[in-house]
């Protein structure tokens, strides 16, 4: 008698443990499957950030195995209007809060950086540029953003400032048109963002000019309402908030906000 309810009572507890093992194992997988990101997150982002956005990219990508960031780099006025015209973006940083504002279903923004303007050069400076008053003589050829482009906005801002009315030969719709007549020497001056000459290493020189603290860019960064990958959005955001994010910004010459 004795022995037959010592094997009942051994069966009972194993069949207890063996149901509590299949307890945990399940609420684990909950856990993981809850904590996992997958799919693609598509990023609209300022021509500005091409550098900085890539390497976060890739550091985002190493964190979360699962995911694939897509980027779409232009001038921040025309990603808005893409965004507006129903283009598939889960995530728009834009170099202005005014083109931020542009977007009709975006959620609230977050100021992750800000930027100055710095002029950019040929190697060489062949033109003898030495500041803004430069950008006044007819005899130079010069470069600037279009006035609806940040960078263009900017430059009217620091222009405006200090009384200088500019004489450009060509107005670019990002930041990195600009840039690229400047290093391949089919201007003798560009007004850029520091960043984007930091980027450019050994192709262009820089001259930095006081008045640029006169029109310093504040960039914000917002997950779009109609995300197909509202998880993946957030996180990305998240990541550019962090400290990791804000390491690549500063080393890119980003300053904080």
């Amino acid at each position: 008698m004795f022995r037959r309810t010592a094997v009942a009572v051994v069966a009972a507890v194993a069949a207890l443990t063996v149901a509590g093992c299949g307890d945990d194992s399940s609420a684990a997988s909950g856990d993981s499957g809850t904590a996992t990101l997958s799919g693609t997150v598509n990023v609209f982002a300022a021509a500005s950030l091409t550098g900085s956005f890539t390497q976060l990219g890739k550091d985002f990508e190493k964190a979360h195995p699962g995911v694939k960031v897509v980027f779409n780099f232009a001038g921040s006025s025309a990603l808005a209007q893409q965004i507006n015209q129903g283009a598939p973006a889960d995530v728009f940083a834009s170099a202005a809060p005014k083109n931020m504002d542009q977007v009709t279903d975006r959620n609230t923004p977050a100021t992750f950086a800000r930027n100055r303007l710095e002029i950019a050069v040929p190697i060489g400076n062949p033109g003898k540029i030495t500041g803004l008053e430069d950008f006044a003589d007819k005899d130079r050829k010069i470069a600037l953003c279009a006035a609806q482009v940040p960078c263009g906005a900017a430059a009217d801002a620091v222009f405006k400032a200090v009384g200088i009315t500019p004489q450009p030969d060509s107005l670019e719709q990002d930041v990195k048109a600009a840039l690229t007549k400047v290093s391949l020497g089919e201007v003798d001056a560009a007004l850029v963002y520091k960043t984007d000459v930091l980027a450019a290493k050994d192709k262009v020189e820089g001259i930095a000019f006081p008045e640029a603290g006169k029109a310093i860019n504040e960039y914000p960064i917002a997950t779009l309402t109609e995300a197909k990958n509202p998880d993946g959005a957030k996180a990305f955001v998240d990541y550019v908030l962090s400290d990791q994010g804000k390491a690549v910004l500063t080393t890119a010459g980003f300053e904080a906000p």
